[in-house]
Formats: C-alpha cells, structure tokens, sequence
C-alpha cells in the first residue's frame, strides 16, 4: 500500500490559507474519488475539499479550527500502490505560485500586526485560530491559563475563548505590553474597540466568524479609500414597461425570472467602458487598469450576513446570459453552493439597497476596487415630463442611485459624470430591446 498526502488545494488569488470547519470523515474511514472529505473557510467562502483519489484516512493532520496553508498536507491517505505520494505529484499542473508583490501586499499587513500581538511562551497548546483570537482580544497568556478547556486534553477550543470574550467585560484585563513595531513606517492599525459591561438582562451574542470577517474588512476599507459620493434620480419607466412585457416569456422560455439586476449590470458596464478608469485599483503609488470587467453582486444571506459573489467578465455577456449567472449566484450564494473563486476578482460592486424598500443608501468601498454602486427602491411618483406641448406631470417609476467612490484616485466629475451615464443609459432603456 502507498501512502497519499492530501493537501490544501489552491482556492483562487490572494487566497493563501484556510480554516478547518469539520472532517466529514473520521481516521480509519474509506473515501472514494471525489467525495468530499473537509469543509474549510476562508476570508472569503466557505468550501468542501475533495479528494482526488481513493483510499483510507489514516491521520488527519490538521484538526478543527486549525489553520492550513495551500499546499499544505491536511490528511494522509492509504492507498493502492507502493510508496508515498502526494496530490501535487498526481496534478495536472502545479498550483500557481503568488508573486513577490501579491507575497508583499499579504505578508506585510500581518508582520505589522504581528509586531503588535501578545506573544506566547509555548507552554500552550493553541491552535492557529485559538492564538489569533487571543492576540487580536489582547488575552495573555495569564489570562489563558485561567479558561478551562473543553476540547482534546484540555485544550482551549474556539468556542471556549469566544465565550470567555464575551464574559470578559466585568474582569480585569491582564494585557502583556505589546511590543513595539519596527522603524520602518507602516499604516496605522487602529486601537481595539473598549469592551462593553453587559447589563442585567442583556444578552451577549458572539460574532460568527463570517460576521467577524465582514466587520474588519469594513473597518479596513473606510481605512484605507477616503469615501465621496454622489447621488442621481433616475426616471426607470422604460425599465418597468420592458421587463413587465418580457418577464413571462424568458420564464417560460428560459424557466427563471427575469429581475432587474441584468438589466442594471448592463448599464453600469456600458459606461464603465466610457469611463475605463472607474475599473481600477490603487498599488502603492500606481494605478493598475483592470483589463476585465467582473461585477460583484452584493448578496444579504439568510443568516443576516452579506457576500459579494462576481459576475466574470460581465461585459461579454447578452442580458440573457446575465440574467442567468445572476440568478445561479445568487441561488448558489444563499444556499452556501458558491465556491472560492465565486466571490474573488471583482472590479466593481453593485448593492441593490432597495430590495429592502430603502430609497438610497451609501456603501462601504470593498477593497480592492475604487468604487461601488447603491441602487434604491423603484418608487412611483408624479415627475415634470417636458413635451412637444409643454410640461406635463405624470405618474412615473422613480429610483435613486448612489454611486461611492474612492477619492485618491476618482475625483468627482469622473465618479458623477460615470453615475450619470448609468442615469441615461436605464432612462432611454430601448423599449424592443431583445432578451
């Protein structure tokens, strides 16, 4: 019998770990070719990791909340055949290599909050997550000692220190002196929010981790872009009259709905293209001009979280096509179906704020993208329409657009004139228009 080391594949750009949520098998189990073994979190999604051959789990080698790089062997399998070998060795094609700037950009965030951290003698056993929790709440290890473990051998598990957290607003803090940081300049890391006494009656919810993950890459991303933002009305009557008129057929045709969104990404990507330099992000002192054009969809899921899956190269697609990718994303999205490279790429974002009856609303850039897009509530209302004979008041379909952009790079006549152009494109929508 060989043995066979499953590794952490590779799960897209930028991607460089994840979290073990839980083995769907146990040491000892026989998997087939493609059953899924793992189920791993990153920053960005959730996802299963199969296995690429057939055999038996005889050590799992990276244990619930431990953290794994890409290619690093989580489980080691029995299989048929002599000696030991591993996914890497039986792919197709080596998995990519990040380059010396993507290593920079990911390495150098994490050495100045590092440089930061309470450090651990090692008395403790603490896994990768355990220790990060730890380090970002500033516990000692004083305080550690004192958290009774209910995991293997005592051990301190996630939801023991998550617990501990939350209770920890009435006890006195023992914080070890952070080490001071390097003399090279780095960007600030803003001080941790105060803990907060619970009062009688309160009840203390922990943040799930996605929760946790969505809060730090807000707070990163007002950080980081200085937010301006404009805001336009636009008159969507053609809009309402073109989909009522074609909705039935491309659901008996097709057998989805139509909704509007196809048609808002269908705007947003025509004026992209008149102002490229909306689909940009910001490299130290560079600009780099994104050659694709990858919508990202904001999407509220069920649990009250939000996720942002991507509509790939959303400008080589008919509104058919669009309509379709934005129906599988979003299915996908609430039914915890997407993949990691589902949610990475993004050049630009839209949020549509008025699937919740709000009128505007003004998103948070997602890093690394300049600029994101709020689309209101489709309203009637009685608008001043100029005619051949004169004004007119009539009852007309009314939306209000909000257009965030990052103003190291956009200034606002490019970010109003690109809302504009989206203002036009939906208020002189081609009634014949061919779905």
């Amino acid at each position: 019998m060989a043995e066979y080391k499953l590794l952490l594949p590779s799960m897209g750009e930028g991607v460089m770990e994840a979290t073990i949520i839980t083995w769907l098998f146990n040491e000892g189990d026989n998997v087939k070719e493609d059953d899924s073994v793992v189920e791993i979190a990153t920053d960005k999604v959730d996802s299963d990791v199969p296995t690429p051959v057939s055999g038996k789990i005889v050590k799992i080698l990276k244990q619930k909340d431990e953290v794994a790089k890409v290619g690093e062997a989580i489980a080691i399998l029995e299989i048929e055949g002599e000696g030991a070998v591993s996914e890497e060795s039986t792919a197709t094609t080596p998995a990519a290599t990040p380059d010396a700037e993507t290593l920079k950009a990911i390495e150098e965030p994490l050495q100045t909050v590092a440089a930061s951290n309470v450090e651990f003698s090692g008395d403790l056993y603490l896994s990768p997550l355990v220790k990060s929790i730890a380090q970002q709440e500033k516990i000692s290890e004083t305080e550690l000692k004192t958290i009774k473990g209910s995991g293997l051998e005592g051990r301190i598990t996630k939801e023991d220190i998550l617990a501990y957290v939350a209770n920890r607003g009435s006890q006195p803090a023992q914080q070890a002196a952070p080490v001071q940081a390097a003399s090279t300049p780095k960007p600030a890391v803003s001080a941790p929010a105060a803990t907060i006494s619970a009062g009688a009656g309160d009840e203390i919810i922990p943040m799930d981790r996605m929760r946790k993950i969505i809060a730090e890459n807000m707070v990163k991303a007002k950080q980081i872009a200085p937010h301006v933002t404009s805001f336009i009305e636009t008159d969507v009557t053609n809009v309402v009259k073109w989909r009522n008129k074609n909705k039935a057929i491309f659901e008996k045709r097709e057998g989805e709905k139509l909704t509007f969104m196809p048609i808002f990404v269908k705007a947003v990507v025509k004026a992209i293209q008149d102002f490229p330099m909306i689909n940009v992000s910001v490299s130290g002192e560079n600009i780099i001009k994104k050659k694709n054009i990858n919508i990202g969809m904001a999407t509220a899921l069920p649990d009250g979280n939000l996720i942002v899956p991507v509509i790939k190269n959303a400008d080589q697609l008919s509104l058919s096509g669009l309509a379709k990718a934005i129906n599988d994303l979003a299915y996908r999205a609430r039914n915890k179906k997407l993949r990691p490279e589902d949610t990475q790429g993004a050049t630009y974002t839209i949020s549509n704020v008025g699937s919740f009856g709000n009128l505007m609303g003004t998103p948070i850039i997602p890093q690394p993208q300049v600029a994101i897009l709020a689309i209101g509530a489709i309203v009637k209302k009685p608008a001043v329409l100029e005619t051949a004979d004169g004004d007119v008041i009539a009852i007309r379909n009314l939306m209000f657009m909000s257009h965030s952009y990052d103003h190291r790079v956009v200034d606002g006549s490019l970010g109003g004139m690109m809302l504009k152009h989206v203002h036009d494109y939906l208020e002189n929508w081609d009634l014949n228009t061919e779905i």
